[in-house]
């Protein structure tokens, strides 16, 4: 999965802040729980980290140094976000999707 400079930025610093990991770790399980689709799911969870890179760009590094070089301009998380889901739930908790895939 290809993630963009501001996925990959998110889940670097994810992985080197244990205490924010598990935070996310929590936020993504609790929030399969909750879904009643993938798509749903996915797309919640894409806002969210969305506005945690805003937050993060207010007061660490390296999303500071990052928001004044290329600006604040909303970017997709949707890859990083089914990136997590993978990564932190079993696949059958993830709930159905009501769609035809390719209708």
């Amino acid at each position: 999965m290809s993630l963009n400079r501001n996925e990959q930025r998110v889940f670097d610093y994810l992985h080197a802040q244990a205490d924010e990991l598990r935070h996310w770790q929590g936020v993504v399980r609790r929030e399969v729980e909750r879904a009643s689709d993938s798509h749903t799911l996915t797309s919640g969870i894409e806002r969210q980290l969305w506005r945690y890179y805003e937050e993060r760009a207010a007061v660490a590094e390296p999303f500071r140094s990052a928001a004044r070089q290329e600006g604040l301009v909303r970017t997709s998380m949707r890859n990083l976000a089914e990136l997590l889901i993978r990564l932190w739930t079993s696949p059958q908790a993830l709930p159905k999707s009501t769609e035809l895939p390719y209708a």
